[in-house]
Order: C-alpha cells, then structure tokens, then sequence
C-alpha cells in the first residue's frame, strides 16, 4: 500500500508515524513544501521574546531523523500543486530546481493547514509587517527585533496569538499597542471574562485599542505609520498581524473535493473526504461539534493529533474508529494570568439561538488559609433543560489549566452541574479547598437552575432604568465606605434582618457583595421573608465593576520621550526621573485578603507612622493595583511605585507629599449635594427644585438632611417605635410629615402652607411629595444626619424608605466629588 501525506506538523507528522507503527511493510512519502516537518509551533511567540533561547528546542524532529526512524521519504521543499483523483495522483513542485513532477498514491491525506489572514490594505506589504505562523516566520521577526531594535510594536488582532506576541515582544523590550477590531480581546470568551484581562493588560502598561480597525500601512524613513478608522495614526518600528486564519483549502477545492459553508474540507465521522481515496485532517477541515451540532473548524494542535491517529489506523484497518468532533480546548499564558475556555461561551450560543443559563462565580486555586492563594474567576453555560454543561471559562493565576481541564471532560462526557458539584478531586490546602471552584461551580449554578436564587447580570443591570430597581449592597460598612454601585443602599448581611421592613417590595430588590457569596445568603434571607423579587448580582461588584469600568487603554505612549542614557521615559523632559527604589519603613503583607482589606489593612498601618515616612504592602487581589492609587490620591499620600509580579501587587506609599483631592477647592466633579437643615415647606420645595435642575443637568444628586430638615422625609404613615420622653416631646412638637410643614414667613397658623399647595395645584406645579419621589426615581440619595436623629428621637423606621443614614464622613465624601454644595 502506498500513502501520500501533504502537509507535516501536528496532523500530517502524526499520521504518518502512527501509519508505520501499524504498517511496517507499506510505502510512506510524506511532502512538506517548507523546510520543517515537525517543530513546536505553539512556542514560536515565546523564542521570539526570549523565554525560550535556544532555537533547535523549538524543533521535536528533523526531515532527516524523521524519515530515518520511520523509514519513509519526507520529502521537503515539495509543494503539491494539484490532485488528480480519477488516477489518484498528484503534481508536485521541487522549489529548489523549479521541477515538476507526478507522483501515484493508493490513499492519499491532507494536512494542508490554516493560513493567516492578510486583508488587502494599502501598504500591508511593506518592510516591518509581519504574520506568526511558521519557522521562517519566526527566523524574520526575531533578526529583525535584533537587527533594529524595535522600540514599538504594532499587533493587529488580540486574539491567543496576538496576546502571546503582545506579552513576548514587551519581555523582549519592545512598548507594545495591540489593535482590535471587536469589542474585547480574544473573543472566544464572553465579554465580562475578557474584561478581566484587559485590566490585567492595563497593569502592564499595555497599550490597546477595542472596537479599532486599522485602515492603512505606511512607511517612512525606517518607520511605519499605522492608520486607523478612527482617524488616529500610530507611528511604530514593527507591526505583527494576528487578525486570524482560515483553512488552507484551495488543492482540495480545485480537486474538486466538497467544501463546507466554513471553507473547512467536508471529512466523514472516519475523517474520510467526499472521494474515498483521500482523507483529510487538522485545520482545514470542518466538522460537527458535538455539544450544539453544528459546523464547526477547530486550530488546535490538541485535536489534529488526535485526529492523525484515527485517520491512519482507519487506513490501515478500514473504516473503524469514529472521531467524535472537538470541544475547542484552549488555553493562553497572558503576563501573569493563565485564560482558558472550553466548550461554547454563553455570546456564542445566543448566536446559535441556543437556549442556556450562564453562571459566573470568584473562588480561590487553594485553601485561604495556606499562603499564596490566587483569585480564580469562572463562567459556565448550561442548558436550562436538563444543566448539561455546555462551556466553560477560568480566568486566573494559579491552578487554571487543571480546572479547565475538568471541565472539558465533563462537557466531553456530557456531565450536568449536579455532576460538577459532586465532582471527587485531591484536596490538600496547598492544592484546593475542601470545595474546589469546580464543586462551587457546579453548586452555584444548580441554585439557579433549581429557582433558589435568581441572578442578574452586569448588562441588564446597568441598562436598567435607576426607579425600577432597589440596589442592596449587603457587604461591610467599611467595604461600602471604598465605593460601591450608584444609587445603591447598605445594609451589611449581618445586621440585615434588622432591616426588612426599611426594604420595598413593590421593586425589584438586587442584592450584591463583592463575588456574589454573601449576596446568595442575603437573597435567602430575603426571599424566606416574604420578598419575592429578589436577584442575586452575577459575579458580585467584582464582576459589574471589571466589565462596566473603561476597557481600553489608549494614549499611554503619547507623552514618551528618549533620555540621555536611551532610555524610554514618560512625561515631561524636564523633568527628572529618579530610580524607583523607596525605601519602607514599614512593610505590610495584605495577601490573601480580598477587597477591601487589602486597603483597609494600609490605611491602619497609614495611621501608625508619622509624615514623609513610606509603607510597603503587598497584595494579591487584582483590584489593589487600580484602588491603591485611588485611595492615595483621595487621602493625599503619594504612591511611589507599583508592581505586579504573578499575582502579587506591591506598591510603595508615602505619608503625604501629595494633594487631597478633598482640599483647596479642587473638586471638578460633575455632582451636587444639597444640606436641608429646615422643615420650612418653602425652603424644602426650593430644596427639590434646585435638585431636580441639578438632576435635569446631569449631575449625581445627594441630599443630606439634618436637625429640622429630617422632618421632610418623614414618613406620613410610620410604624410605632419605642422612645425616651424627650424623643417623645420632640416628636409632639416637630411636624409628623412633609405634609404637615408649615412656611417660614406667613404661616398663619398653617393656612399659608395650605394656601401655597392650593396654588401650586391650580398652577399644575408638582407638590413636594411628587418632587421628592420624582427625585429619589432620578437617581438622587437622600442621606439623613445620625447624630440629628439621636439628639432628636427620630427612629430610621420613621424615615422614607431608601434614605441612608450617614454622618459628616459620609456628607464630606459626597461634597468632595461634587462642584456644588448648598445649604439651605
């Protein structure tokens, strides 16, 4: 029997090796039309940024050491230019000599490959553009970066590839600005996991553009000019194009082989072409996939393999082993994050009109308790029939690939979330937790499926109009001290039974904490006590605050300029820039600790050293990198560096030496905040006009209401609550609602402010009561003055519902943020 083989690497080199193993006495000949036939192409990035320096590592066989140990031809430098199927031949071209010549085959197998996509733009040939596929490809890229010494790189596309170029182009050196034209990076993923690397890309002083094509290419002086369709232009040293691949498919499509809808070749479930003789494999073939049945094209080298094996023992047994199609099992090393994903994501499924249930949940790769635990992020989609497992994604530092790796096997063995949460693993505190992330996956996501909690997620929630939803932030006071979702309220978990009847339940009521685990037993409490409408937020404030925030991270290469010594500064010229290299004089470790102890613990440590004197802490939860710049620039302490190092954050911090933002008047916020110290009906109607202009503006509204003005918001019908005697004789004197205020000039007695309402009703002017609820519906928070309260005997069951109780702390965090604050 002789086989012809077109194409080595993954699939072609597999076949043939399994076909001698099976077949000592048949006749191999194997055509490569490049130089290599086996080679790592998955390491190709990682030689060119240096992390692999020794070249011949990236090759597993040589033509000849191959063709020796196998004993057949391999045949290099050949390209196949055409197939013959009635005489089951093909013409092959030596380009070495130019020659052609024919060769005769029994069975014949394709391994053509994909090839990167060049679009036809003007100038997309010019020295310095370069596409990763191959050796050569590898061999151009890293002289170049050693022969020029690129000091910018353009990559086109961030999609596996992009990003592994991204992150080894900066290991060799190189500023790096990526360009993508979808909304997010690597898009197999689904919107809310993608956001957590582009903030771990932002960490890295990663320049990147989303919802960005480029338009043109052009050079000049040794240096390229890289147009956008946004109008903008990027000048850089070398450009990387990683928009994408498709199947190699033009030999099998001029042989008149069938061609799918996906360009892939068309194989039977024997990996079998439309014509018997000839077989086809790897990248350039299409089949069903196996969770929703449709077609589908995997570039993976993990299926090829697997796919060679079954193609030579179906030749050489006869047509006995089915392949099963492939689950697309990915997984990337991004910096210091590992992203992964398996199945289909829950974007890809809608798109299929697939009906499912996602579920997103945040555990840590190992016990809490056993140092050096990394934060782990999951989402899965799930048929909302049955809870067969359909996709899943991790995004994290530690353990990702063993977790994805489940995952992809319980989707391979059709396994369901109940299966998930029962999944057996090894646990010992430095490997997982007595739960693994998987269990609680699969724990999570059987809640949902069974009703026990309902969920919404980030998009809905911040689309959704502010009136219709009552927002619960259940974590700490301190937690909701450090910001939480606009317009939210905050009853802690802990106390929040003491707080039912302040809650409506004529609204929808979401609850959230920061990962959606105490919000979980919140919405128990909750819906045990009567309130129906409730919905734990997906992911928790850590999930809504990474897709919500600002995902792309342009201009931060606008302000380089090259110093005497040649090296790459930011900022101004003039300006000197000091090795950074601050000394402690305290030292802090806030890993393990999730938001806000991380903050919370540097703040105390803050407090126990004098000014000028500086505090080293180190963090491992990913939103320190982003909040302790935050927190320094609010209390006036200066950051003097900050680091990332896997998933460790340190950051240095200096007592003082920097503006608060709370001083001098400074403030350039677009908010408003109002202080109601009088229960005057005019002063409380001028009150709400104001705010609704301010509203009507745009601005963020707060109201803060304190001694006589906490009669405003009193409540018309109010529970009996238990009072000392002066809280009693307060009560008796103070008006028992907004309805019962009086004017400050003219009262008589209480006709002037009945007088006033009259008037207002026939001049078609809203009352005060329709103000304050058109206010609250508007956005605005009415904050009411605890130390009034007390001194006054006014209870918080007294108050409208969705009042918040504050101090002068809170009052000052709102007027800090604002650029206009009136007392009346």
């Amino acid at each position: 029997m002789k086989y012809l083989i077109i194409g080595g690497v993954a699939g072609g080199a597999t076949t043939a090796a399994r076909l001698r193993r099976m077949d000592e006495k048949c006749q191999i000949i194997m055509f490569e039309r490049g130089e290599y036939i086996s080679y790592a192409n998955c390491g190709l990035p990682y030689y060119v940024g240096g992390t692999i320096t020794d070249r011949d590592k990236l090759f597993v066989q040589t033509p000849e050491s191959f063709g020796k140990r196998f004993n057949m031809e391999v045949r290099i430098m050949n390209e196949v230019v055409s197939i013959n199927k009635a005489d089951q031949s093909v013409t092959v071209k030596n380009l070495r000599d130019g020659s052609t010549y024919v060769e005769t085959y029994d069975k014949l197998v394709l391994s053509p490959g994909a090839e990167p996509v060049r679009p036809p733009l003007p100038g997309i040939h010019s020295e310095g553009i370069y596409t990763l596929r191959n050796v050569p490809d590898t061999d151009r890229i890293k002289q170049f970066i050693t022969d020029r010494k690129p000091r910018h790189a353009v990559v086109v596309g961030a999609g596996f590839i992009g990003l592994e170029m991204a992150e080894n182009l900066h290991q060799a050196g190189v500023n790096v600005t990526i360009v993508e034209m979808a909304e997010q990076v690597m898009t197999p993923l689904d919107y809310s996991m993608a956001a957590l690397v582009h903030q771990h890309l932002k960490t890295k002083n990663v320049e990147f553009f989303l919802n960005t094509a480029v338009s043109s290419f052009a050079q000049k002086d040794n240096r390229l000019t890289v147009s956008l369709n946004n109008g903008r232009q990027i000048e850089t040293d070398l450009v990387i194009l990683s928009i994408g691949v498709r199947p190699e498919n033009k030999l099998a499509k001029e042989a008149g082989l069938e061609i799918g809808e996906t360009g892939g070749i068309v194989v039977n479930e024997y990996l079998q072409t439309s014509d018997a003789n000839i077989y086809a494999l790897g990248d350039a073939i299409e089949f069903t996939n196996p969770i929703i049945g449709k077609k589908m094209i995997t570039y993976l080298a993990g299926p090829a393999n697997k796919q060679g094996r079954i193609v030579a023992d179906n030749l050489v047994l006869g047509n006995k082993k089915t392949y099963k199609g492939a689950i697309n099992t990915a997984i990337a090393k991004v910096f210091d994050i590992t992203v992964a994903s398996t199945g289909l994501s829950g974007k890809m499924l809608g798109r299929f009109n697939v009906p499912h249930i996602d579920s997103i949940t945040h555990s840590s790769s190992h016990a809490g308790y056993y140092p050096g635990a990394q934060p782990m992020s999951i989402k899965i989609s799930f048929s909302p029939d049955n809870g067969q497992l359909m996709g899943a994604q991790v995004v994290g530092y530690e353990g990702v690939d063993k977790r994805i790796d489940l995952f992809a096997e319980a989707i391979r063995q059709k396994a369901t979330i109940y299966d998930l949460a029962e999944i057996e693993h090894a646990y010992a505190p430095p490997y997982s937790s007595a739960k693994d992330p998987v269990n609680i996956a699969g724990m999570v996501a059987e809640n949902i499926l069974n009703g026990t909690t309902k969920t919404i997620w980030w998009r809905e929630l911040a689309t959704s109009q502010a009136k219709e939803l009552f927002l619960l932030d259940i974590r700490t006071a301190d937690e909701f001290s450090l910001g939480s979702i606009e317009g939210a309220v905050n009853y802690p978990l802990d106390n929040l039974r003491d707080h039912l009847h302040q809650l409506p339940k004529d609204k929808k009521i979401v609850v959230f904490c920061g990962v959606g685990l105490r919000g979980h037993v919140a919405c128990r409490i909750l819906m045990q006590n009567g309130f129906s409408e409730v919905y734990n937020l997906a992911g928790g404030l850590k999930t809504y605050e990474t897709a919500t925030q600002k995902q792309s991270n342009e201009d931060i290469f606008a302000n380089d300029y090259i110093g005497n010594d040649d090296l790459i500064y930011q900022g101004s010229q003039d300006k000197i820039h000091p090795a950074a290299s601050a000394i402690a004089q305290l030292e802090v470790d806030a890993c393990g600790l999730q938001c806000p102890g991380p903050v919370l613990k540097l703040k105390t440590s803050m407090d126990s050293i004098s000014n000028g004197q500086t505090v080293k802490i180190k963090a491992s939860d990913p939103g320190f990198y982003k909040d302790v710049q935050s927190w320094a620039k609010l209390t006036g302490n200066q950051v003097l560096e900050v680091t990332q190092s896997g998933a460790e954050i340190t950051a240095v911090i200096q007592k003082g030496g920097a503006p608060s933002s709370a001083g001098g008047g400074n403030r350039s916020g677009n908010n408003a905040t109002f202080i109601c110290f009088s229960d005057d009906l005019d002063k409380a109607l001028a009150t709400f006009v104001l705010a609704s202009g301010a509203l009507s503006a745009g601005k963020k509204v707060s109201i803060f209401f304190t001694f006589w003005g906490l009669n405003v918001i009193k409540k018309d019908k109010k529970p009996t609550v238990k009072k000392d005697f002066f809280g009693k004789m307060f009560g008796m004197m103070m008006p028992s609602s907004s309805k019962k205020l009086g004017l400050s000039k003219m009262n008589f007695m209480g006709m002037g402010a009945s007088m006033m309402r009259m008037i207002m009703r026939n001049k078609n002017v809203e009352m005060l009561e329709q103000m304050m609820a058109n206010a609250k519906a508007s956005g605005a928070d009415f904050i009411a003055c605890q130390m009034s309260m007390d001194v006054m005997g006014i209870h918080a069951e007294e108050l409208m519902d969705g009042v918040e109780i504050g101090g002068v702390a809170t009052y000052l965090e709102k007027a800090e943020q604002a650029n206009l604050n009136l007392f009346l």
